[in-house]
């Protein structure tokens, strides 16, 4: 495989399902952030997602939005690209001359979904608009009056609309008022804002059982006890350290059996993801996220000579004020962490918190800042790669032991 960077971006409906991933691409031998020819990074992303990774690895069962500069769609597209795998991209900078319409008409005859990106409209767009099925605006670069505007004039010819760069709850909740269909963004990974201090007892349980997974003093007998007492919460465990992904060549018939076969540490980090996955009024996307960080912060450790243990645990607790709702100073005070791991996660400071950042970036596609560290680009996509599919594999299981 070349050696280029390839992440993903979770695109939501209305009722925060994922509907899609846009796929992000950076080759190693780009200097900058921008890429310099488009039409090469469209073909790499195509040739990579198609190809060499597959794109379900990347995306499951959900459409791919892939970028496609002007001159990738009038040459044409490779054979192998499903309609009903991937979702086109035509680009802000296009010029909706006639040859470039006509390519586009074709495609939408053989059943590609059109976006356009970036999007602003005026009259001399009216012909790309009209054979487009998806329109996304960014609501960073439009300020809020001329969004409104542009969402009713560009709802007149019956396209949905995505608003993309939504960042906080706020900014989602005012877009869904306006009537956008889908929303992209780190939004789900902010907290809500909540009037007053009430925390729901449901979370509160959970923070309670993490800060007791935490005690560096918590012993097997006590972790069997703490498990036992929550039936549903042993019940998942049971299922899930039955399943073909431990592979422990025996049948585990308790919670004793379970802590010894798995040992504390590794039982310990189970109990902590299925109760932050219990969870239920929060978008799967968000726990997914927080395993893939926990896991590729877990692979690039060993190689910055930092704890792998303590890096899943960064990774894995990035999401936390989200999860629970509440600003992070206030969750982790609950929390008996280590000093470096409270730093990494309050301040991105320390070996730690150098790590966390870089996952971030890897994650948002924010080149620049990846390829600004210690690692190769091709340990860089490998540990996400293995990190998506990993996350895939335990989302599954614990959704079997739901």
């Amino acid at each position: 495989m070349s050696e280029s960077l390839l992440a993903r971006q979770p695109i939501y409906t209305r009722d925060m399902e994922v509907h899609a991933y846009e796929l992000l691409y950076r080759g190693s031998d780009d200097e900058h952030a921008d890429v310099r020819d488009g039409d090469l990074a469209t073909s790499q992303v195509l040739v990579n997602a198609l190809l060499e990774i597959g794109l379900d690895e990347l995306v499951g069962d959900r459409p791919a939005y892939i970028n496609c500069t002007a001159r990738y769609l009038l040459e044409g597209l490779p054979a192998p690209m499903a309609p009903a795998q991937v979702v086109l991209e035509v680009l802000e900078d296009v010029i909706p001359d006639g040859d470039l319409l006509a390519a586009i008409t074709n495609l939408r005859e053989q059943g590609y979904t059109i976006v356009l990106d970036d999007f602003i409209y005026d009259e001399s767009k009216r012909a790309l608009v009209e054979l487009a099925d998806v329109v996304k605006l960014d609501v960073l670069a439009i300020p809020d009056d001329q969004l409104a505007l542009q969402y009713q004039r560009l709802r007149a010819f019956g396209v949905k609309l995505l608003a993309e760069k939504v960042e906080t709850q706020e900014e989602f909740e005012r877009c869904k008022r306006l009537g956008f269909d889908y929303f992209q963004g780190y939004f789900f990974c902010r907290p809500r804002v909540i009037k007053g201090s009430h925390t729901p007892s449901s979370k509160m349980a959970i923070m309670r059982l993490l800060a007791r997974l935490q005690d560096p003093a918590l012993e097997f007998h006590e972790l069997e006890e703490l498990i036992s007492h929550d039936v549903s919460l042993s019940y998942r465990i049971m299922r899930y350290v039955r399943s073909a992904h431990f592979g422990l060549g025996a049948r585990v018939e308790s919670i004793h059996q379970s802590v010894n076969l798995l040992g504390l540490e590794r039982i310990k980090t189970w109990v902590a993801i299925l109760a932050m996955a219990g969870i239920d009024d929060k978008p799967y996307e968000l726990m997914l996220t927080a395993l893939v960080r926990g896991r590729m912060a877990e692979l690039l450790a060993p190689s910055a000579a930092l704890s792998a243990n303590s890096a899943f645990t960064v990774g894995l607790f990035s999401i936390l004020d989200a999860l629970m709702d509440m600003p992070l100073p206030r969750v982790l005070g609950n929390l008996p962490l280590a000093d470096e791991v409270n730093t990494a996660l309050l301040e991105h400071g320390g070996d730690l918190g150098e790590l966390l950042e870089l996952v971030l970036a890897y994650e948002q596609g924010d080149w620049t800042r990846a390829l600004g560290s210690n690692f190769d680009t091709a340990t860089l996509r490998d540990s996400y790669l293995d990190a998506l599919r990993w996350a895939g594999q335990i989302s599954a299981s614990m959704v079997s032991a739901g």
